[in-house]
């Protein structure tokens, strides 16, 4: 995933979204042919030559000073999540010489002692993704949570295949656009931080090509990154649940994410939360594919 063109179509799609009346600039002269910014009042309001800023946009961002990287950024109107990713597509350029570029994949497993983490957090769904969003490790009650994702999975199930593939994906998530939204401006960060890994580009080149909506989704350029908020899900089992999630960055796993759900005492999510440990106990530990069916769930109509 070369990121040039990552660069000029996320420079651009942030500049079309900014009206030039909203930073004070006229709008009296020549007609305009696309919405937001020209190229020359970004380098204006930067302070950086018209020319100088176009081989920027156009790719050239690799030996760009951070005192540039944050002049585009405010004339850009950036939030913290953009600048950040502005920052991760010009020194993408730039890989670890030990780290080729084209032997970068995302973790698959993780160390026994946060498996055990994970175990000892009775009454509490805990999860580890890698930046591709899949399930590396879960506990018993992060696994009974998604069960539909594991009724037919063979490897760890991935979270964006699920959402955008799975026709159960709309009914197990009540906000699917917002779900599907928020996986993708994901994966765009993702993809700016880490452009050569193979395990990505192949994610995004089957999810463009299977599902409209991702593909419409990806183009916007999209990033946003959240450390807690609350997930709504309509488990086949115990029906709804509103949970409270919080993500951590393992030190000892760089790469990896560990995310937490918990639900407000006294509500009916607590109480469903609770029916899902008590029937996640109940289930043979032999046969968790069959324990954790989706027989209960009546497809929707699939997504695209």
């Amino acid at each position: 995933m070369d990121p040039r063109p990552q660069i000029q179509e996320f420079l651009a799609s942030r500049r079309a979204r900014i009206s030039p009346q909203s930073v004070g600039l006229p709008v009296a002269g020549r007609k305009r042919r696309v919405p937001g910014l020209r190229r020359e009042e970004v380098a204006a309001l930067a302070g950086l030559s018209i020319d100088y800023y176009i081989r920027l946009e156009r790719g050239a961002l690799t030996n760009a000073s951070d005192s540039v990287l944050n002049a585009i950024a405010r004339a850009l109107q950036l939030d913290a999540t953009e600048q950040a990713h502005l920052v991760s597509l010009a020194r993408a350029g730039k890989p670890s010489p030990t780290t080729p570029r084209s032997h970068r994949t995302p973790p698959t497993t993780i160390a026994p002692q946060l498996q055990t983490v994970l175990d000892a957090l009775i009454g509490i769904p805990a999860l580890v993704r890698n930046p591709t969003l899949d399930l590396v490790a879960v506990n018993p009650l992060a696994r009974a949570l998604y069960s539909v994702l594991y009724a037919d999975a063979d490897t760890a199930p991935n979270l964006a295949r699920f959402t955008f593939l799975d026709p159960h994906a709309e009914q197990f998530w009540p906000h699917w656009d917002r779900v599907a939204d928020d996986l993708v401006a994901h994966l765009r960060a993702a993809a700016g931080a880490t452009p050569y890994d193979r395990a990505l580009t192949d994610l995004v080149g089957e999810l463009s090509t299977r599902s409209d909506t991702f593909r419409q989704l990806w183009a916007r350029h999209d990033v946003r990154a959240y450390g807690r908020g609350t997930k709504h899900f309509q488990h086949p089992v115990v029906g709804a649940l509103d949970l409270r999630y919080d993500l951590l960055q393992p030190a000892a796993e760089p790469g990896l994410t560990m995310i937490t759900y918990t639900a407000e005492p006294g509500t009916t999510s607590h109480d469903n939360l609770s029916l899902l440990a008590s029937w996640a106990a109940s289930q043979s530990n032999d046969a968790p594919e069959r324990a954790f069916s989706t027989q209960h769930i009546t497809p929707p109509t699939p997504r695209d």
